[in-house]
């Protein structure tokens, strides 16, 4: 998984080091379980001694942590460009959902095994990492409850809505969906769900025909 700029300071090594352990970690993670994959495997599978992998983490589960904390940043990151894009383009604010919509369709079609160990992780309940992974998944939902708050305060949106609920509904939405489409319908292209997704948007938030 890439991230969308090079640390500073010399250490682009390192950073790649890392990107490829979050490779390993997330494949072999998604493969077979979090219990069943080893450090040994995860060094094996990114290439690197095993002392490699407890240089940049301390533990296994901090490096799934970590995981959990960039490739979540990366969604964020992803469907917060789409809202300001849309923005600067002069867009409305279902205009800019519509967007994130797809970013991050487009996302999971990158990443759909972090996306898979995401959602499933969401309904644990006894991960070290249940924390971080809430206090990341509010940072992505937050996004677009920004989006749904400036649409209200602009008459776009009813003023009835449930801003945190149908924030958490719409990125729901698209994880479950997504999920679905590689899952079960890998012959639907990314345009295809898209429009599927969209129109339901448009009928359920904007109430346009």
């Amino acid at each position: 998984m890439e991230r969308s700029s090079t640390t500073p300071g010399g250490s682009a090594r390192r950073e790649a080091t890392r990107q490829k352990l979050y490779e390993a970690a997330v494949t072999l993670i998604a493969e077979q379980g979090f219990s069943a994959t080893t450090v040994d495997e995860i060094a094996e599978r990114a290439g690197v001694a095993k002392g490699t992998v407890y240089y940049n983490f301390a533990s296994k589960s901090v490096l799934f942590e970590e995981l959990l904390r960039h490739g979540v940043g990366l969604l964020t990151a992803s469907l917060r460009e789409a809202a300001e894009r849309t923005a600067l383009e002069g867009g409305s604010k279902v205009d800019a959902l519509d967007a994130m919509v797809r970013a991050g369709l487009v996302f999971i079609d990158r990443y759909p095994a972090f996306t898979q160990l995401y959602v499933a992780e969401l309904w644990r309940t006894n991960r070290a990492w249940q924390s971080t992974l809430m206090v990341v998944r509010q940072q992505a939902v937050a996004v677009v409850e920004d989006v749904l708050r400036a649409g209200v305060a602009a008459g776009e949106f009813s003023e009835e809505i449930d801003v945190p609920l149908t924030a958490a509904a719409l990125v729901g939405m698209v994880l479950v969906a997504a999920l679905d489409w590689k899952s079960f319908q890998p012959e639907r292209s990314l345009d295809d769900v898209h429009a599927a997704l969209s129109r339901l948007l448009q009928g359920r938030v904007s109430g346009r025909g």
